[in-house]
Order: structure tokens, then C-alpha cells, then sequence
């Protein structure tokens, strides 16, 4: 193995093949066996409602009160502001306003156009009649995420924000005041997804059902998702960095800031000079110790490393093969060449913490390769598109004869009847030859020999 430096974080060359594949090759979620430990609970709550729920609440979530309690009191949501302090509530604010303007910015509009003469189409865009947002409250509550999954769906116009989170905390609570949620909920894990997907006599149901969490939180929203609408399932969190050069110690801190997130979180760096490997690896290593963070050393061991590649055009090539939930990149790299990332970060100034917080992107992210396939939430994930299309007489018949071959080549003679009926071309003679010669199609031919 072409091992450049035993240290904290591995240190090998593009080259060295098989370590590379190793080191790309995500830890698996293991969805299949938590979809089997959460099913019996989602099927207890969607059979019992609020007994069930209470219930889970109880061994889970540190709930000691009955099903009315689980709702969060406006007097306590209010309450928060005052146990967090001004300065958390300005940062509240910061954030919320470059959140709020980037998902102005992606709304999609209604409009109506002619395509030819007598037909116009369009679109109409409409908001989701309720969202329930998924707010994890594990080792580290996160009202950044309360952020990042209620903002968009306000500004798409969603009436009903449900959030679901266990255990009190007055961060998230001082934060849905700060946006004017007061529907609150104390429970979480596969519970609180069934009582979101399904309702219970405290909880109503609602329309989709957004936000990261653990395993069982993931298991329990691909379950739910046969039922109710669902953002995405996201894995253990991840960031790709591409650098020539830079700061050691500002690429040593970022990768270091995705590692301390939990024990499966992955941090790679790809660069072409050997010389910063080595000094982004000693950083690492000497940052690493006045963090006294136990998650983020186990993180760099599994699976976190430095790969030294050939050139930026390599570094861009593993870039798009892995797909990565965060990808930086230099400035000065043309981002015409990116094709799959969750988000990017360019430039030295815009860490993937400033993504995380108050840059107005949206953190909640596509993992595990699934970047290949769709982008993180954003205010489209809240919206319908509803497709309107208006014909006059003219328009009508200037298309008919396309329809009408269309609708009998699949034997769907009504289709065809419908539309000539508004022509005045129907008549039952010319519609027995059209049903006559489309059974004929549709036949075998040997068929129809013998049967002559």
C-alpha cells in the first residue's frame, strides 16, 4: 500500500487503486435492519395514535407527561427567548434573512404562453397544504435546521408547519418563535414520522415530511413514504475538498468540522501537491487535540482521507464519481466542470460552515452518491407544479389528426371520439373502420390467414 504518512488522517496517492476504492466506498447505512426494528412502531402508532405515541415517547425521549402534553405550550415557545439571550436571536435573524431571500429566489413562477396559434400552456404553482419538519435533538439539538426546513416552506406558502423534535430545547423553541411556528412537538425517532405520516388525535397528519435524523429516523421516513411525500433519506454527513493550495490549518479546521459531526462522517481532501498533504495531515493532527473530540478522531480514522491525484482535472473526475453531499473547490475552478454535488463552496472565504449556518443555502443535503441523482431541499420541494393547457376551435383541429392517429395506434377509440366529436369528423361508419383496421393492427397476422 502506497501509504505517504501514518497520521491521524491516511495520506495515499491517487494510484494506489484499491485504498482509493476503499476509501470512496461509503459505510453503508444499515436501513434494512433498523426498517425492521422501526416497523412494529409504526405500525403501533398507526393502529393506537396517541396511546402508542406516548408510549414510545416515554422509553425514548424522556416524556413523562400524558398525549396533550406533548404539545409545546406558546407560553413555553415564548418563554425561550428569554432563556437563550439577544445575541443567539440576532444570529437567528442573520441567518433567517439569507435563507429566506435565497428560497425568493428559487421560487418558481406561474405563467401562460401560446406555443402555436389557439393553444396556450402553462403552469400553476401551489404550496403544499402542511409540511412536518423533523428536527434531530441527539448529542446536539440543531435549530439551524429548524432554519433550513421551515423557511422554505413558508416562502413556498405551506399553511401548516408541524415540527417534531424530542426532548425540550429552548435553541429550537426561541427559534420557531423567531418564525412564527407555535405547532410544536416534544417526541421524535420512528414515532414521531408515523404520527406525522399517519396522525394521531394530538398530532395531525401532514402532506410530506422533511429534515435529517438517525437510522431509525431514515428507516421510519422510506417506510412512511408508500403514504405520505418525504424530502429524501439522507445517510452519515460528508465534504470533498479539491485544493492546489491554501491555508493548512483553514483545510486541516474544514475537514475536522465535518469529522466531529458523528463517527460515520466522511472528510477527503484531493489535491496534487504532496507538500500541503503532508501539512494539512500535521494540522489535523494538532487541531485535533484541543478539540477533545472523540466522534471526530474515530470519523478520520474509518473514513476520512488525504488523496494525493495527479492533477485538478483527476481531482474534478473523483469529485463528480463520488458525488459528495458538500464539494469545495478552488476560485479559480471553472464550475461548468462540477456535474454532481449536494452544494459547493468556492473559494478559500466560504467554508462549509457557513452553508451549515447563514450563508442561505440549504443544508439539507443529498448523501451517500445520491447528489448523481437530485440537489438538497429547497422551496421546489414545497410547491406543485400544476400543468394548464387552453385550446380554441382552431387550435383544437389543428392537432386533431395527431391525436386521433395517436389515440387509435394504442386502441383507445373514445380518445379519438372526443376530440372528433368537437371537429364534427365522428360519424359511426368512419369510427367502425378506424376500431376495424386498429384490431387488425393489433392482431396476429397468422391469425387472421387461418381464420380466413
Amino acid at each position: 500500500m502506497k501509504t505517504v504518512s501514518a497520521d491521524v488522517i491516511r495520506v495515499i496517492r491517487s494510484d494506489d487503486k484499491a485504498h482509493v476504492q476503499r476509501v470512496f466506498s461509503r459505510r453503508a447505512q444499515r436501513l434494512d435492519e433498523a426498517e425492521r426494528a422501526v416497523l412494529p412502531i409504526i405500525a403501533a402508532v398507526k393502529r393506537e395514535g396517541d396511546r402508542a405515541l406516548v408510549r414510545f415517547a416515554k422509553r425514548w425521549d424522556g416524556f413523562t407527561g400524558t398525549a396533550s402534553g406533548l404539545a409545546v405550550s406558546a407560553k413555553d415557545i415564548a418563554g425561550a427567548r428569554d432563556a437563550v439571550g439577544e445575541s443567539f436571536l440576532r444570529a437567528v435573524r442573520d441567518a433567517a434573512w439569507n435563507i429566506r431571500e435565497y428560497c425568493r429566489f428559487q421560487m418558481p413562477k406561474s405563467w401562460q404562453r401560446r406555443i402555436r396559434p389557439g393553444i396556450e400552456v402553462g403552469q400553476l404553482i401551489r404550496p403544499l397544504d402542511s409540511v412536518g419538519c423533523y428536527i434531530p435533538g441527539g448529542r446536539y439539538p440543531l435549530p439551524s435546521t429548524l432554519l433550513m426546513t421551515a423557511i422554505p416552506a413558508q416562502v413556498a406558502g405551506v399553511e401548516r408547519v408541524a415540527v417534531c423534535t424530542p426532548r425540550p430545547n429552548p435553541e429550537i423553541f426561541a427559534t420557531a418563535s423567531e418564525l412564527d411556528i407555535s405547532e410544536i412537538y416534544t417526541v421524535g425517532g420512528a414515532h414521531a414520522i408515523a404520527a406525522l405520516a399517519y396522525g394521531t388525535k394530538t398530532i395531525s397528519a401532514v402532506s410530506k415530511i422533511v429534515g435529517p435524523g438517525s437510522a431509525y429516523v431514515a428507516a421510519a421516513k422510506r417506510l412512511v413514504a408508500r403514504d405520505t411525500a418525504i424530502d429524501f433519506v439522507a445517510g452519515p454527513t460528508e465534504v470533498l475538498l479539491i485544493a492546489s493550495d491554501g491555508d493548512p490549518a483553514w483545510i486541516a479546521a474544514d475537514l475536522l468540522a465535518q469529522a466531529e459531526h458523528d463517527v460515520d462522517a466522511t472528510a477527503l481532501l484531493l489535491t496534487p501537491s504532496a507538500k500541503l498533504a503532508r501539512e494539512v495531515a500535521a494540522e489535523v493532527r494538532k487541531q485535533l487535540v484541543s478539540l477533545n473530540g472523540t466522534a471526530a478522531a474515530i470519523s478520520l480514522k474509518k473514513n476520512c482521507a488525504i488523496v494525493i491525484v495527479r492533477d485538478l482535472k483527476e481531482a474534478v473526475a473523483l469529485a463528480n464519481r463520488f458525488a459528495p453531499e458538500h464539494l469545495s473547490v478552488p476560485a479559480d475552478l471553472g464550475l461548468e466542470k462540477i456535474r454532481n454535488a449536494g452544494s459547493v463552496f468556492v473559494g478559500p472565504f466560504s467554508p462549509e460552515a457557513a452553508g451549515d449556518y447563514a450563508s442561505g443555502p440549504n443544508h439539507v443535503l443529498p448523501t451517500g452518491g445520491m447528489a448523481r441523482l437530485r440537489g438538497g431541499l429547497s422551496v421546489l420541494d414545497f410547491v406543485k407544479v400544476v400543468s394548464v393547457q387552453k385550446l380554441t376551435e382552431s387550435g383544437l383541429r389543428s392537432i386533431t389528426p395527431s391525436i386521433v392517429n395517436l389515440a387509435r395506434s394504442e386502441g383507445l377509440e373514445a380518445h379519438a371520439r372526443s376530440v372528433e366529436i368537437r371537429s364534427g369528423t365522428n360519424s359511426p361508419q368512419r369510427a367502425q373502420r378506424a376500431q376495424r383496421t386498429t384490431i387488425f393492427k393489433k392482431s396476429d397476422p397468422s391469425s387472421l390467414r387461418s381464420s380466413g
